[in-house]
């Protein structure tokens, strides 16, 4: 009877496991049972629940917008491909949104990226990845994305989005208008319970990464021929941050960095007030149509180390009375900076539009290393990304 008993139990758990993982065309679903029907050819639409998980050496054709719900999780796997389709007249703009309480684990690795991509090369074909949290923000408790209208922001800076190793995110920044453009990745009130490291922009018409508020801190981050700005932050952000390659190139974009706190009241709380360690960023020369390595401007802090400015006519370009002030406080502060074709190292106005000197603001160190090998492409940047 016992030896009954047993084989009787083994079936169930056996029956148990089976109906919670299933299987399908293209992926499949771990832990709690998604009601997401996945489609690899087809891949749009919302996750409402339980987990859907996109498998290792596959390729997802995104036909539309796919929203990831509070409560779902979506896993990407090592060697996963997601390829944006052209976007026909009355169809959905293809991006792939995080919504606040919902994760997604992007699984790469060195030797296997996951890679986000459009069929048509070319920047602008689709609009990049979208992340919103419940961590602090400085435009209200709460506030809507500008790209995908989900609510962003809260009071849990340890908010928890998932993890992302090792993605590579190409011809993104889609735009509904010349004021509303996506980005590489978008990161909206972002809590620091999330990782990001290692990932990749490459080639999108608009910023590479761009922060609204939140706490995350990134590690390996590579923005290559933006359009616009390589890095982006406003609205509160105070990341800590280590390890930024940025490189223009395509022979246009603007700055390596553009950096706010809120345009509408530069003294909004939480004030943007990231830390970055060891960062390359390399411009165009005279070429780009704003040509500075860093403008801090509208109220940001910041305090930066280790860094490698190359081939812009301004190094620092800092604007408005708090930012002048900041700097003379030292709560705007770059050490260990070296210069490389760089005509003017810093530039400053307060906010009537008078130059003041804001020499301050950086230390020169003439064997700083930025991200890694000065110039060159870091180390830890080669074989998983492109164009470098």
């Amino acid at each position: 009877m016992k030896n009954l008993l047993r084989v009787l139990s083994i079936a169930l758990f056996s029956a148990a496991t089976l109906t919670s993982c299933s299987s399908d065309d293209g992926g499949k679903t771990k832990g709690p049972v998604s009601t997401f029907v996945l489609d690899a050819n087809n891949f749009q639409g919302t996750i409402n629940d339980g987990e859907v998980v996109l498998e290792s050496g596959k390729t997802y054709f995104l036909a539309g917008k796919l929203i990831v719900a509070n409560g779902a999780k979506l896993t990407i796997e090592a060697g996963v491909k997601i390829e944006a389709t052209p976007v026909l007249e009355g169809e959905d703009i293809r991006f792939i949104a995080i919504s606040q309480g919902a994760q997604l684990f992007v699984k790469g690795t060195a030797t296997s990226p996951v890679v986000m991509t459009a069929s048509e090369k070319a920047p602008g074909k689709w609009g990049g990845l979208v992340i919103c949290g419940k961590a602090p923000i400085n435009k209200g408790i709460t506030a809507s994305a500008e790209v995908s209208e989900l609510t962003y922001g809260g009071t849990d800076a340890a908010d928890n989005s998932g993890s992302i190793k090792y993605l590579r995110l190409e011809y993104t920044g889609f735009a509904y208008n010349s004021e509303k453009e996506f980005n590489g990745m978008s990161l909206f009130g972002v809590g620091n319970g999330t990782t990001i490291e290692y990932v990749q922009s490459y080639e999108g018409s608009d910023d590479g990464f761009e922060f609204f508020g939140g706490t995350v801190n990134t590690k390996y981050l590579v923005s290559t021929s933006s359009e616009d700005d390589q890095f982006d932050w406003t609205e509160g952000w105070s990341g800590n941050n280590e390890f930024w390659f940025g490189k223009l190139g395509l022979g246009r974009g603007n700055r390596g960095i553009e950096a706010d706190n809120n345009s509408n009241n530069h003294l909004a709380s939480p004030t943007s007030n990231p830390s970055i360690k060891n960062m390359t960023l390399i411009g165009l020369g005279a070429q780009g149509s704003e040509s500075q390595a860093m403008k801090l401007r509208v109220g940001t802090k910041g305090i930066f180390d280790n860094l490698v400015l190359s081939n812009f006519v301004t190094g620092f370009d800092v604007q408005h009375d708090e930012g002048v002030g900041y700097v003379t406080a030292g709560l705007l502060k770059a050490t260990n900076v070296r210069f490389d074709n760089i005509t003017t190292k810093a530039s400053g106005k307060d906010t009537a539009g008078t130059g003041v000197n804001v020499d301050a603001v950086f230390t020169e160190n003439a064997s700083a290393t930025g991200a890694g090998n000065g110039t060159a492409t870091p180390t830890w940047a080669q074989g998983w990304t492109v164009g470098l």
